[in-house]
């Protein structure tokens, strides 16, 4: 099977930032591990703070991955461009967050794209990439 992982905005910043809620590695790290734990499999991995960005590499995910693991960081919140994106591609969408949003502030538990994806992983740090991945595979 091949997978894209689409990271959102702030997300380079993994490892850097609010370690206390993100954790000290940097996406790029667990994403080596990821792969080789997934090794039967093709993962790709995109990132890019730019809201349109993530609407094209959507679209064109449909034509070169079978599935979609997407953190969209805080445009889950924000972006009925990114949700009528996911709601407009043919191929399965799992959205992933590190942190739990449910036990963060109020404007987190609301989550545009989590209602048109097939999934939604949060809280489990950056096991949730995994996760999503295992439920794709399964």
């Amino acid at each position: 099977m091949k997978i894209l992982i689409i990271n959102g905005p702030n997300l380079n910043l993994l490892g850097k930032r609010e370690t206390q809620v993100y954790g000290n590695q940097s996406f790029e790290e667990y994403f080596e591990g990821l792969k080789q734990y997934f090794s039967i499999h093709e993962i790709g991995y995109f990132q890019t703070n730019v809201e349109g960005e993530i609407i094209n590499r959507l679209h064109s995910a449909m034509t070169e991955y079978d599935a979609v693991v997407l953190n969209p960081g805080g445009y889950a919140h924000t972006s009925v461009a990114i949700r009528d994106a996911i709601a407009a591609i043919t191929i399965p969408v799992v959205e992933v967050h590190i942190s739990n949003v449910y036990s963060r502030e109020e404007f987190r538990k609301n989550m545009l794209t989590a209602a048109v994806s097939k999934g939604c992983v949060t809280g489990f740090g950056l096991k949730g990439y995994s996760l999503a991945i295992q439920s794709l595979i399964s």
